[in-house]
C-alpha cells in the first residue's frame, strides 16, 4: 500500500506532543476506510530518517503508525536529535528528567486521540526500539492496547525506580492483557544477559502471554544506516512483527 503522513499536534497534561502520522491509501474516499492503529515509539533521538521508514513500512502493511515525540516537554516542537555525542547526550538527559507517569498520560491522549478518528478500526498496538521499546511495553499497560512488539527495550532489566514504587513498567504486569512480542541482540552492551533473564522470568512468572526472540545482533540493529544495522535479521523481525499484529489487530 502508498502511503500518505500528516502531522496531528495532540494536548496532553505535560503540554502538546506533536504527533507523526503515515497511514496507508487505498482509493476510497477519506475517511471512509479503517485501519487498525500502531502506536510507535522512537529512540531518544525521536522521528529521525530511520524512525519515519521503519514506522512507514508498518503503514504500507494496513495500519495507521502514529510516531509521538516522546521528550515533547522538554523540546521545541519539531526536535530531532542527531545520531552523534551531543544528541545522544541531550537524548539520554531527556529520559532521565522526564517522569515516568508522564509517559501513562501521553499513551491515554495518543488513545483518546485515535477513538476520534474516522480512520480507526477499533484495534491498537504498539511498538518501538530502544528506549522506544520500553515505552511500547509501557504502553501495553493501557487496556486498549491488543499487541505489543518491543525491539531491544532499554531500562527494562532495571526492574524498579528508586523511590518511586510501582512506577517501573515490570513492577505493573498484571496491568498487561495484549500480547507482547519481545526481541533482543545478543551482542547489545546496553542490556547483558542476566537482565534479559530477569525479564523473561519476571514475564512467565506474571503469565503473560509472549513470544521471546534473541538474536546475535547488536543494540541498534533494526536502524538502516547504522553501522551495527542487519538487514537480514531487520527484515525478519518486521515479519515478526506484522505476525503478531495480523493475529491479534
Amino acid at each position: 500500500m502508498r502511503v500518505q503522513s500528516q502531522i496531528a499536534d495532540i494536548n496532553t497534561p505535560t503540554g502538546v506532543m506533536r504527533t507523526y502520522i503515515h497511514r496507508p491509501v487505498d482509493g476510497k474516499a477519506d475517511g471512509e476506510a479503517k485501519f487498525p492503529v500502531i502506536l510507535f515509539y522512537s529512540e531518544i533521538f525521536q522521528q529521525t530518517g530511520p524512525i519515519e521508514s521503519a514506522a512507514k513500512i508498518m503503514a504500507s502493511h494496513g495500519y495507521v503508525v502514529l510516531v509521538p515525540e516522546v521528550f515533547h516537554e522538554l523540546n521545541p516542537i519539531g526536535t530531532i536529535l542527531g545520531y552523534d555525542d551531543a544528541g545522544r547526550d541531550k537524548g539520554n538527559a531527556d529520559k532521565a528528567a522526564k517522569d515516568v507517569q508522564g509517559y501513562d498520560t501521553d499513551n491515554a491522549a495518543m488513545i483518546d486521540f485515535v477513538k476520534q478518528q474516522a480512520w480507526y478500526n477499533g484495534n491498537i498496538g504498539a511498538m518501538g526500539f530502544c528506549i522506544g521499546g520500553h515505552l511500547a511495553f509501557r504502553a501495553a499497560l493501557q487496556p486498549e492496547i491488543k499487541g505489543t512488539a518491543c525491539f531491544y527495550a532499554t531500562d527494562l532489566h532495571a526492574l524498579t525506580i528508586p523511590n518511586k514504587p510501582s512506577q517501573h513498567s515490570m513492577e505493573r504486569l498484571n496491568d498487561i492483557s495484549g500480547e507482547m512480542l519481545m526481541i533482543w541482540g545478543k551482542q547489545d552492551t546496553h542490556i547483558p544477559t542476566a537482565g534479559r533473564v530477569q525479564v523473561h522470568t519476571k514475564m512467565t512468572d506474571a503469565n503473560l502471554t509472549f513470544t521471546w526472540h534473541e538474536f546475535n545482533a547488536q543494540h541498534a540493529f533494526m536502524r538502516d544506516g547504522d553501522e551495527r544495522y542487519d538487514a537480514q535479521t531487520a527484515l525478519l523481525c518486521y515479519q515478526l512483527a506484522l505476525n503478531l499484529f495480523s493475529r491479534t489487530l
